[in-house]
């Protein structure tokens, strides 16, 4: 790492919002970004010891950590959760929006609340907690979204046992690429981070025979990720997509 880069990371506006984040990848991205130096909201829904935890976790890097409750599938509550998080940590400068629950069934077979459930956690929560962050993001003066799609979301192809979840996440890096060209002027940059099987994944050991590299990604790795698009030293790259999928479904 040059002394520019190391400059620029000491002179960023360390605060972080991300959402989901009492566990899995949620919470392992946020513990990431704690032990690099950032405050961080702890984001979740129905987890309130998971997230007490975590912010406990966060703690023992010398940072300010909170965890924040809301259901982000409504408008109202995506909004209080990054007011929120703004007021507890003075500031907000990267959004991680993570949320996003997923559904294996027959595309005929999808009822109208699991469709919508689905839309609402991985799509419409991702574009409420972005609109009610905006606002400070710009006020930074250089910050960061990382949306979260799948891998091999940019491909319209059939699906056949998860349909909303694709078409949720294929909306995600349509919105993302849109956003980041409209917001680079403000020094925003918004890319995706699209995983395939995860270590934590709950059908981790059906999938792994399926993926080239024969394992499912680290944690870690997804961390990496993640960074790769936060850290100062990628400030021109924007609306880009990176998968973490050990060459699976290219």
């Amino acid at each position: 790492m040059s002394w520019q880069v190391k400059i620029a990371i000491l002179l960023m506006i360390k605060k972080a919002l991300v959402t989901g984040s009492a566990v899995g990848i949620g919470r392992a991205i946020a513990l990431d970004l704690a032990s690099k130096g950032f405050d961080i909201a702890f984001h979740y829904n129905k987890s309130v010891e998971a997230a007490n935890q975590a912010t406990q976790e966060a703690a023992t890097y010398g940072v300010k950590s909170v965890a924040l409750q809301a259901d982000i599938t409504k408008p109202e509550q995506a909004q209080f959760l990054v007011e929120n998080a703004v007021e507890k940590l003075g500031g907000l400068s990267v959004v991680v929006n993570n949320v996003g629950n997923f559904l294996g069934k027959p595309t005929s077979e999808i009822s109208i609340a699991e469709w919508q459930e689905v839309i609402d956690s991985n799509l419409n929560s991702n574009f409420y907690v972005t609109t009610a962050a905006l606002p400070y993001l710009k006020a930074a003066h250089g910050a960061r979204i990382v949306n979260f799609a799948c891998a091999y979301a940019q491909n319209v192809v059939a699906r056949k046992t998860n349909t909303a979840y694709a078409i949720a996440k294929t909306g995600i890096i349509i919105y993302s690429k849109s956003l980041a060209q409209e917001l680079i002027k403000y020094k925003i940059t918004v890319n995706v981070v699209s995983p395939g099987i995860a270590e934590n994944s709950f059908d981790v050991e059906k999938m792994v025979p399926k993926i080239p590299a024969k394992r499912p990604a680290r944690l870690a790795e997804i961390n990496h990720a993640v960074w790769f698009f936060i850290n100062p030293d990628s400030e021109y790259i924007t609306g880009q997509i990176l998968e973490v999928s050990g060459g699976w479904n290219l």
